[in-house]
């Protein structure tokens, strides 16, 4: 493991997101489940009540080339709740796994995401948060420092893998909310 990435898998574990103010910190082994839990009905809203006179296009809009639409960051959540739900339960089975990389970017084309039902993700963003959740609530009181690396040796560990899952929910409805108003012309 190289310095760079032992410090960058530190910092997001540790640190405040400048963008959206998403404090890991706020959230420690009793927090982080409930929060994650919570994902699931934070995203109803924007994925099933559209305003009178809007249609389901509006999901899918994009408003700048290189960004995605809000039904786009949904299925990015969705898939991030589930694979970073496989890999805490990998760090609990194993002493310090490697994680394959997960090309979230290929996903948007090869899972179709801009072609998915929005009630349907809705409901699988508060299925998937609840089974994290749940996979949080059975951690061992001495299992949360337990660890795992990714990509070039960016280290996480249950607690931080927990954090990094409940940050891109929370930062990712900061998305949504941006690229919902650039296609309604807010």
């Amino acid at each position: 493991m190289t310095d760079a990435s032992e410090e960058l898998g530190a910092r997001w574990q540790s640190e405040r997101c400048p963008e959206c103010a998403f404090d890991p910190n706020g959230f420690g082994a009793a927090e982080l489940p409930a929060a994650v839990a919570a994902l699931g009905r934070r995203y109803q809203a924007p994925l099933t009540r559209l305003l009178p006179g809007e249609d389901a296009s509006l999901l899918v809009a994009r408003p700048l080339p290189g960004v995605w639409s809000a039904l786009a960051y949904a299925c990015h959540v969705r898939d991030v709740l589930s694979v970073f739900d496989g890999r805490i339960a990998l760090m609990l089975a194993e002493d310090s796994p490697e994680f394959g990389w997960w090309d979230h970017e290929a996903a948007v084309e090869a899972d179709a995401y801009e072609k998915q039902v929005p009630a349907e993700v809705a409901a699988a963003i508060a299925a998937n948060a609840a089974t994290l959740s749940a996979t949080l609530v059975a951690v061992p009181d001495d299992a949360w420092d337990r660890t795992g690396t990714r990509r070039d040796g960016e280290l996480f560990t249950v607690l931080g893998a927990g954090r990094f899952a409940l940050h891109e929910g929370a930062h990712h409805l900061l998305d949504i909310g941006r690229v919902l108003r650039s296609a309604r012309g807010r």
